[in-house]
């Protein structure tokens, strides 16, 4: 089967926030878009924006922790859809939990989804980028990325270990044309969670107190459109009155 598009980006835990807002704005710049969820059938509302909006969409449910799953996926995107141009890892795993009450469990769990998804995902961008000697691949962070907080142990290991794996792979495979890059997202994001759980906090939106997943997705791109004398690794992004 022959490939359908010229280039394709890779959406890896495409929500209905940041995620979302990412596919959109890579697809508005004429990129086929894979988004990935475990259940596709959660992304027909996204994939009937990007193709109303007259890009291309190509919803699928994939679990990120399933090795197989995963070489399958990509190896469908380059052989029938388009060569990836941009890869996205962006689930996020939160949970709050005291250490007495962590269970193993819920620590592996998030592990599989923040961290091992997160190499599953780079590595099988790594093998399909490196033979035409270019391509972006972008690791969602957080603020547990460098800091542990009460509370968030699970998390914070699992993102701490993300930022790991992308600090390795930027190492190795910058000097062989991918772009490798890991954001810190700092803050609230504007999602229907926050504004449910955290009514206060959400009301900060008025001044732009919580981020803007369409920014983010710009800032994204930006990161993905950097010439190569110049890449960005690490990108941290916050409200103008986040304290940091």
């Amino acid at each position: 089967m022959p490939v359908k598009h010229e280039k394709a980006a890779l959406i890896v835990g495409a929500g209905d926030a940041t995620g979302g807002a990412i596919a959109k704005r890579f697809a508005r710049e004429g990129y086929a878009t894979v988004m990935i969820r475990r259940h596709a059938d959660a992304l027909e509302e996204l994939a009937s924006a990007i193709r109303a909006a007259g890009g291309t969409a190509y919803p699928m449910g994939v679990d990120a922790r399933d090795e197989d799953q995963m070489v399958a996926l990509f190896a469908h995107i380059e052989e029938a859809i388009g060569p990836l141009e941009a890869v996205i890892f962006n689930i996020g795993a939160n949970v709050h939990f005291s250490i007495t009450e962590t269970t193993a469990r819920v620590f592996r769990k998030v592990w599989e989804m923040a961290c091992f998804a997160g190499f599953l995902t780079g590595r099988e961008a790594a093998r399909h980028m490196l033979p035409r000697g270019r391509g972006t691949v972008i690791f969602t962070g957080a603020t547990a990325s460098v800091r542990g907080a009460p509370g968030f142990s699970a998390f914070a290991s699992a993102k701490y270990g993300l930022r790991a794996l992308a600090q390795s792979m930027a190492r190795e495979l910058g000097p062989k044309g991918i772009h490798v890059a890991h954001s810190i997202i700092d803050g609230a994001i504007d999602t229907a969670w926050i504004a449910e759980n955290f009514p206060e906090r959400y009301k900060l939106k008025e001044e732009d107190g919580i981020l803007d997943p369409a920014a983010i997705a710009d800032a994204y791109w930006a990161l993905h459109s950097q010439p190569r004398s110049a890449w960005t690794h690490e990108l941290d992004l916050r409200p103008w009155m986040e304290k940091f």
